[in-house]
């Protein structure tokens, strides 16, 4: 209260005074001053507009050459009157390369190259440290340095121009030297004793904003699952089930033709299961249909040619991909009577033995989508991914070959993408062999397109994070979770 009436009093004498210039006369915090004025200005005691100013204050290496000396001036005290090598004077002083350069052309040192090695000598016996003479001015407040010193200053980083936010003050339309006290509550003591009458209350500010209600916010995760999966169910896609994450080696690689003695089925890469180990529930026809095309080759192909084991395809893990279950799917496809055209389309997690690092964790999700139909071929599979990235954002598309077992041809897929100026890999496609869906049941006319990205990766370039470990984990920051707007991947 004593501040807020000492800003009365000096308003009642000179109107229209900037909130810097009080806190320079009160001694006080600039914050301070202000938020006495806000409280002055909802009793309407006085008016304030706000005032926007620049002006030049010392950096922090400017604070250091105003206490120490310029990095010419203690370069130039550094050296010896016999001289010194110039390797040995740029170890032992701070900055040298500036001050060395500045030291030179004002004329101060020179570079005796007649000894072995050269040496850095003075050239006058005395000098006179200007630039620590203007900082130390310029920190008391005075500031008379001509704008090509200045900018010089604030090229060498000595100097930075700052915004000044204050605000200038008059008399409201309530304005008097003394406060009264408004009352906010009125008590049935004040209506007994008929005091209430002789009071002033507080007006009700129906414009105030009130207490937000704690609420739950949807993952940055979820936010961009949740448009994909709008973005397949418009195309047409059903979702796969993919709730059970145990899976067995069977599904997982043997049905997709990925051999038992591929790099991904060791446990270098996958997470196996110690309990239950393995799994014995298998349809045993499709399982002996699976081992001959591995082991012996058919439907046209030579296949693998090693001893396919049933030891290795019982052994349980936690699924590599969610590829194991549109192999699945596509198996109970070819058990109905009358095949009919289904798109597929899952979202879930996948498990790997990676390496963690800022762009790679040990489980993450994969997005993928599966379309069955006869003679489909590479060209319906470029349409469709056209079709679903153009969805997503992502005008301009192209493609790599590439290698996946149970693919071919199999493609990588790249984007350009506008905010961040360039081309990058977005994901993986391909045609289903078939060594994979023959042995299926599926007729020999019918193929299968199919692709997957994960759902981590574009949502790192949504909301701009660089490291995984922003997105998922101990580390999130959850203001990050409640402050960031549905996701709009086309925008």
């Amino acid at each position: 209260m004593e501040l807020n009436e000492k800003i009365l009093h000096y308003l009642e004498k000179s109107d229209n005074i900037d909130t810097l210039k009080l806190a320079n006369e009160f001694s006080e915090d600039h914050q301070k001053i202000v938020g006495a004025v806000k409280s002055l200005e909802a009793l309407e005691m006085v008016t304030s507009e706000p005032v926007k100013s620049t002006q030049w204050e010392l950096t922090d290496e400017g604070h250091l050459v105003a206490n120490n000396g310029s990095h010419e001036a203690v370069l130039f005290r550094s050296i010896p009157d016999d001289g010194i090598p110039q390797a040995e004077l740029m170890k032992i002083v701070p900055n040298a390369k500036v001050g060395f350069s500045k030291a030179m052309s004002s004329g101060w040192i020179f570079l005796d190259k007649s000894s072995n090695p050269p040496l850095v000598k003075k050239k006058v016996d005395s000098i006179i440290d200007i630039v620590q003479d203007h900082l130390n001015e310029m920190n008391k407040g005075i500031d008379n340095l001509a704008n090509n010193i200045r900018n010089d200053y604030k090229k060498r980083k000595l100097l930075h121009e700052v915004t000044v936010k204050s605000f200038l003050l008059s008399k409201g339309a309530k304005f008097a030297t003394t406060i009264t006290k408004l009352e906010t509550d009125l008590t049935s003591e004040m209506l007994l004793t008929g005091s209430w009458k002789m009071l002033e209350f507080k007006p009700y500010n129906f414009d105030a904003l009130g207490q937000p209600p704690d609420c739950g916010h949807l993952h940055p995760l979820l936010k961009v699952r949740s448009e994909f999966r709008e973005i397949f169910l418009e195309m047409g896609f059903s979702e796969m089930p993919t709730n059970v994450y145990v899976e067995n080696s069977f599904w997982n690689f043997d049905a997709l033709f990925q051999p038992q003695q591929h790099p991904a089925r060791d446990a270098h890469d996958t997470f196996f299961m110690s309990s239950p180990a393995t799994s014995t529930d298998f349809p045993m026809d499709y399982l002996e249909r699976v081992k001959k095309v591995h082991s012996e080759g058919g439907y046209g192909s030579q296949g693998y040619k090693y001893e396919w084991k049933i030891e290795e395809a019982q052994k349980n893990l936690l699924r590599t991909h969610t590829t194991a279950v549109s192999a699945r799917m596509l198996h109970k496809l070819a058990q109905q009577e009358q095949f009919t055209p289904q798109k597929y389309f899952s979202i879930d997690k996948v498990f790997r033995n990676e390496t963690l690092d800022a762009t790679h964790l040990a489980e993450f999700h994969q997005v993928e989508g599966v379309v069955a139909d006869r003679g489909l071929g590479l060209a319906d599979l470029i349409s469709v991914l056209d079709d679903f990235f153009q969805r997503l954002g992502f005008a301009r598309l192209q493609f790599k070959p590439a290698y996946n077992p149970y693919t071919e041809p199999s493609m990588e897929i790249f984007a350009y993408h506008n905010g961040l100026g360039k081309w990058i890999e977005i994901g993986n496609s391909g045609v289903f062999r078939p060594e994979m869906l023959l042995p299926m049941g599926l007729p020999e006319d019918v193929n299968v397109i199919a692709w997957g990205l994960s759902l981590e990766r574009p949502t790192m370039i949504k909301y701009k994070l660089n490291n995984i470990r922003d997105l998922v984990g101990p580390k999130v920051d959850l203001q990050m979770v409640q402050s960031n707007p549905i996701c709009r991947l086309d925008k």
